[in-house]
């Protein structure tokens, strides 16, 4: 998610961000990928699991199953990749995207999707270098994540100390 997210980054997430208003185009999630972005079973067993649970917990081991991406297309919207100037496009629509990483094209993958509901279709923003919506186009679910599987939006960043403060992830192409 560079450049709004450095790899290290801790974040604190807001769990009540989306229970006032729906999730957005636009949006940046913090959501579980288990089933979607990461596989169900871990194949390290039940104490192996805890105890990794216990170092993510800490933040001392890293979180391979929650992801953080931003909302490209919601229930209902249909999404495709690219116009013939390179732009992803919503609805027939050309997306001004200002928080996609410098020097990354929107996408190099082409792709036609349209968002069934209680989905999501999610892009990093560092596109070149992005585990997202795109990398599972073939799979079972179609890269489309559910949006019962969201945590919700990440508020602050934790660590490391230099970067600590307030983030803003609703940079929205406008409406």
């Amino acid at each position: 998610m560079e450049p709004l997210l450095q790899p290290g980054d801790r974040i604190a997430v807001s769990r009540v961000a989306f229970s006032g208003s729906p999730i957005a185009r636009g949006d940046v999630v913090v959501f579980d990928g288990r089933g979607s972005f990461a596989p169900l079973d871990s194949g390290r067993g039940w104490l192996g699991d805890a105890v990794r649970g216990v170092g993510e917990w800490f933040g001392i081991v890293p979180n391979e199953t929650v992801y953080v991406k931003r909302v490209l297309g919601v229930a209902g919207d249909h999404v495709t990749c690219c116009t013939a100037d390179g732009h992803l496009t919503v609805n027939g629509r050309p997306l001004d995207e200002p928080y996609v990483y410098p020097g990354d094209a929107p996408s190099t993958q082409p792709f036609d999707v349209v968002v069934p509901p209680g989905r999501l279709w999610l892009l990093g923003d560092h596109r070149a270098d992005s585990v997202d919506s795109r990398s599972l186009l073939g799979a079972p679910g179609g890269g489309l994540v559910r949006t019962d599987r969201v945590i919700g939006e990440p508020i602050a960043i934790l660590w490391p100390l230099d970067r600590l403060g307030a983030m803003s992830s609703t940079q929205k192409e406008a409406q």
